[in-house]
């Protein structure tokens, strides 16, 4: 089979489809995103999606058994330590965390909120493991009071700061976050993330778009890097510059939201002729799972599902679709935070006329060692499932 003259790689951030083998050491041993999801809401209905083959890998309330399926479908494991996007997202471009980022469940040691406070000029307020739609109703009143930073954590390797927009201007928020950055270096700390909010104490308090990822650079060469190298066009949608720490880049779109994420992909097609599209769609995490909001989440996904009917028609006969996801964001689970399972990984181009079973996977990295076999780049570390999409 010829190589692809393009491929475009959707990341559903958050969407997973059941518990790695190693889910009760996490905590998550009954979680399963899609699955629990279709059952709060009665069932979801996923043609387009089903099409591809996720009833295959995920049967879940309300998919379609019978559905013809012109797609390659498998399921994967993340070999990673951890269940947070930047080990997720390393791991799918080739570079395999063998330990754990650092986590803080007692907030950070006390000599980095010194340094970090001597560095702004500003003391700090908060530096638990909390929610974040949480702590900024709790910190929120005095942080408005006093123009003092909200810092927290959770069980990822984060150093969040929230500010309410009214208060620090978002332009102070993100120098704030990147002195952090340079701080938490030294320590490995994943992401340092900017959380600006809005409202009042009488109302409440909410996030508002600006979020801001500063991510620590990737431990090792990616897939992402050697296409640059060799002068692979590579345009990266959403948050993905945010956890490359802008490595492997030749353009980036940031994005607020899933919609606009979207909108973001089509117009790449119109203007990138060759190469990767690297797209994160944020919202299944950030709005919905971590927000315990089932029926947003169905309602993202059935959202996804026919704008992926779309996007097809704009596909051109050597183009490959990827849809994989980073890890779950179970919302019916206990907690707020990210859970370990496994994830979808659907394949689609034009010349499809039947389903492929691309089975288990045992890491992420099969995506990326894919994606380096169809530019020429190598296939090492993962195993490419490249040769497989002929057989449809």
């Amino acid at each position: 089979m010829n190589p692809f003259r393009r491929v475009l790689l959707i990341v559903l951030d958050g969407v997973g489809i059941g518990g790695m083998p190693d889910a009760a050491s996490y905590g998550d041993a009954d979680a399963a995103t899609l699955q629990h999801v279709a059952e709060a809401v009665g069932g979801l209905n996923l043609p387009h999606l089903d099409s591809l083959g996720l009833f295959r890998v995920a049967p879940y309330a309300g998919g379609n058994p019978e559905a013809p399926v012109r797609g390659a479908y498998g399921r994967m494991r993340e070999q990673a330590r951890g269940k947070d996007s930047t080990a997720g997202h390393w791991e799918l471009m080739g570079v395999t965390l063998d330990q754990p980022l650092p986590t803080f469940p007692q907030g950070f040691p006390d000599e980095v909120i010194r340094d970090f406070e001597t560095a702004i000029g500003v003391r700090v307020l908060g530096n638990v493991a909390a929610s974040g739609t949480e702590i900024i109703q709790t910190f929120g009143p005095e942080h408005l009071r006093t123009g003092r930073p909200i810092v927290y954590t959770s069980v990822d390797s984060v150093f969040q700061v929230a500010a309410h927009v009214d208060k620090v201007p978002l332009d102070r928020l993100y120098s704030w976050c990147r002195t952090a950055r340079e701080l938490l270096n030294p320590l490995r700390v994943g992401r340092v993330i900017a959380r600006p909010f809005s409202g009042s104490e009488a109302e409440g308090f909410a996030r508002v778009a600006g979020r801001h990822d500063y991510s620590l650079p990737p431990v090792g060469t990616t897939v992402l890097d050697r296409l640059t190298a060799a002068g692979v066009e590579v345009q990266a949608i959403g948050k993905i510059c945010d956890l490359y720490g802008g490595r492997g880049l030749t353009r980036q779109q940031p994005t607020t939201d899933n919609d606009e994420g979207m909108d973001a992909i089509l117009a790449a097609l119109g203007r990138q002729d060759s190469g990767l599209i690297f797209a994160n769609l944020v919202d299944f995490d950030m709005l919905w799972g971590h927000r315990l909001d089932s029926v947003g989440f169905a309602r993202g996904l059935t959202r996804f599902d026919d704008w992926l009917g779309r996007l097809q028609s704009h596909l051109e006969d050597d183009d490959l679709l990827l849809i994989t996801a980073d890890h779950g964001c179970d919302p019916t689970t206990p907690g707020t935070d990210h859970t370990r399972e496994r994830v979808p990984l659907l394949a689609w181009h034009a010349g499809m006329s039947a389903g492929i079973d691309l089975g288990e996977r045992e890491s992420f990295a099969d995506v990326g060692a894919t994606v380096a076999d169809n530019f020429g780049v190598g296939k090492e570390p993962g195993r490419s499932f490249l040769d497989q999409l002929a057989a449809g």
